[in-house]
Formats: C-alpha cells, sequence, structure tokens
C-alpha cells in the first residue's frame, strides 16, 4: 500500500526539464501557503506556480476582506503577476520576482514565508510549523490523473500549519495566530481544457486540532438539487469527492463519500456561502460539518475559469469551531449558467 505521508524532501521539488529535454508545457510545480484573521474577516492567498518547460512562474500575494470583492482590484492589497522569471532559488529559500520568499527551515515541518510591497505599506512574517504529516495529495484539477507522466514520478502533498507572525496591510497591523493548510504540486500536468465537463469543485480544508483535522475536494451531491444540473451530466455512480481524508488522535483514515450541499451562494460570485459536509470514513462512522463565510474574493486564474477564495467559519458536531480557506473554481459554461439565472430572477 502506498504511504499516506510524503517524505520532507519533496517540499524542495521544483525541478527544471535537462538539457535536451522536451517536457510537456503544461507542466507545473506549485507552492500555496495562506493564513487568516477570523476577527478582522482577513484571508491570505500566497501563491507559486512553477512552469518549468518555458521557464518562467506566476504568483505572488493577495490579501482580501469581507464579502465584497468581485474583482481581483476589490481586494485589499493584491500584487499577482502572470509572468514572472524563474524564481531565485538559494538551498531550502525559494524566492519571486515581486518578492514572496519562502524559507523552508526544516522541510515538511517548519517555513518562514515573507513579504515586503514595493511601496513597504503592506508587509507579511510568518512562520508556518506543523500540526499533521506531510501528507500525500490526490488531484486537484479534472484531468490531471490522465495527463500528468508517471514516468516523472509526480506528486503532490497537503499539511496543516500553525500560523503566527504579524500582516501589516497598508499601514494597519493584525498579529496572526491561525491554524491554516498549504499544499503543492510537482510535475503535474494541468492542462487549461475550456468547458471541462466537470461541476465546480470545492477545496474545504479544515482543522479543529490535532485530534481532527478534515479536507476534501468535491462537486455538489446530485440530490441536493446543485446548481450544475442541466449543465452537465454526470454518471449517478462517480463519486462526487476527487479525493478526501481525515487526521484523528494521530490517525490517518481514509474517506470513501462525500455529500457536499450548498444552502446559499453568493449573489454575485456564485460560491458558496453557506454548506454543510458529510464524510464517510472506511469504517462506516459519519462526520458532520457546517460552514458559514465571512469573507470572500474572485481571485486572478485562467481566462476560462473562476476561481473564488473565502474564509469559511466551521463547525463540527461538537460545536467546535475552525477557520479556514474555502475554494472553488469552475469552467465557463458554469459561469454562463449562473449569469444567465441570476439575469432570468432579477
Amino acid at each position: 500500500m502506498t504511504s499516506a505521508v510524503q517524505p520532507p524532501e519533496t517540499d524542495l521539488i521544483v525541478p527544471l526539464p535537462a538539457d535536451g529535454e522536451q517536457w510537456d508545457p503544461w507542466t507545473i510545480h506549485t507552492h500555496y501557503f495562506g493564513f487568516t484573521v477570523p476577527e478582522a474577516e482577513i484571508g491570505a492567498f500566497l501563491y507559486v506556480r512553477y512552469q518549468p518547460a518555458f521557464p518562467l512562474c506566476q504568483g505572488g500575494v493577495a490579501v482580501f476582506q469581507g464579502m465584497d470583492n468581485l474583482e481581483p482590484g476589490d481586494m485589499e492589497f493584491v500584487d499577482y503577476r502572470l509572468t514572472m522569471p524563474w524564481p531565485q532559488i538559494e538551498g531550502t529559500t525559494i524566492t519571486t520576482a515581486n518578492g514572496l520568499r519562502i524559507e523552508f527551515l526544516e522541510p515538511g515541518v517548519r517555513a518562514r514565508v515573507s513579504f515586503t510591497s514595493a511601496d513597504g505599506e503592506t508587509r507579511i512574517d510568518v512562520l508556518q510549523e506543523a500540526v499533521s504529516p506531510l501528507l500525500r495529495r490526490g488531484h486537484v484539477m479534472p484531468g490531471e490523473e490522465h495527463n500528468s507522466d508517471p514516468s516523472q514520478n509526480p506528486g503532490g502533498s497537503e499539511q496543516f500549519m500553525h500560523v503566527t507572525g504579524e500582516l501589516i496591510l497598508r499601514g494597519e497591523r493584525y498579529e496572526i495566530d491561525c491554524l491554516h493548510p498549504r499544499d503543492r504540486s510537482w510535475r503535474q500536468v494541468r492542462v487549461e481544457t475550456p468547458s471541462a465537463p466537470v461541476p465546480p469543485v470545492g477545496w474545504s480544508p479544515m482543522c479543529f486540532g490535532p485530534d481532527l483535522i478534515f479536507n476534501q475536494i468535491s462537486f455538489e451531491a446530485a440530490d441536493t438539487d446543485p446548481a450544475w444540473l442541466g449543465v452537465y451530466e454526470m454518471p449517478p455512480d462517480r463519486p462526487t469527492h476527487h479525493f478526501a481524508w481525515l487526521y484523528a488522535d494521530g490517525e490517518f483514515r481514509p474517506i470513501t463519500r462525500i455529500r457536499r450541499n450548498v444552502l446559499e451562494r453568493h449573489p454575485r460570485l456564485h460560491a458558496a456561502i453557506r454548506q454543510e459536509i458529510e464524510a464517510w470514513e472506511e469504517g462506516g462512522a459519519v462526520h458532520k460539518f457546517t460552514g458559514t463565510a465571512i469573507a470572500m474574493t474572485a481571485m486572478p486564474a485562467w481566462p476560462n475559469v473562476s476561481f473564488t477564495d473565502s474564509v469559511f467559519r466551521w463547525e463540527d458536531e461538537r460545536g467546535r469551531v475552525a477557520h479556514s480557506t474555502y475554494q472553488e473554481i469552475w469552467f465557463d459554461a458554469y459561469q454562463r449558467a449562473m449569469k444567465q439565472r441570476a439575469q432570468t430572477t432579477a
């Protein structure tokens, strides 16, 4: 059986093609970090997307607050660049051209992430320390599991971190002390296929403490009257989740079924703002979570997809509360359908 845990050195996998090698141009590596300041309704998205076949990268920093961020420029701060040179990589430190710096102090365990804006008015300096193992991650976008080249040993990981430090946002200081996921990919082939025949997928990592960490990415279940009905035809026996796991009391537990039910959507961004999730363990135990968005934004993405990031307030069955990112993405066919429905009901 394949181990559920990735080795710590996978944090540093960001190769370029060797001389004479030809890689698929859609090959990517990624590093994602983030944090939340729930009391201020703030979320942060810190990201590097490497495209080694060219070679170049994209990414940077996006900090959003509240629910009214209809365009990336509505955010409190955004410096996200679609085309940058390959980052500077010195030992275990990665620095992009716009100044996002990721320093792996101990791969698989600790990282320092920092950034200072060009005008000096926005600064981030956070220490991220692991509260879960570096868990093996399944594919994110539809098609990755088919397009990637097995001979290149593609992979991915996810890990919950205790994030501490500070955010200076246009001169105002916020203390950071939260539990937040990070994830990454390496040597994946992520094709920007338009109108991929799959409903919107939502990623909902949440950590209530070391005794209960849950993660899944899925589309809404067909029996919940989802908005994607009439736009996509899905086989009734197809699982709704791409991958899911539970880490409880120091034990990794596979999840065999997810039922995600969206109760309310943002009126303009169309992403979930209230939802509930049921997760079935391999042994039959069922876990239930309910969540409400307290911050949301449109994020930079491919032109033929819509991508939102948000801060969700989650509750488990015991009433415990966790705040974390919730990210949702869909292709243009769904966006057009949602726009038409909004116009019809206006």
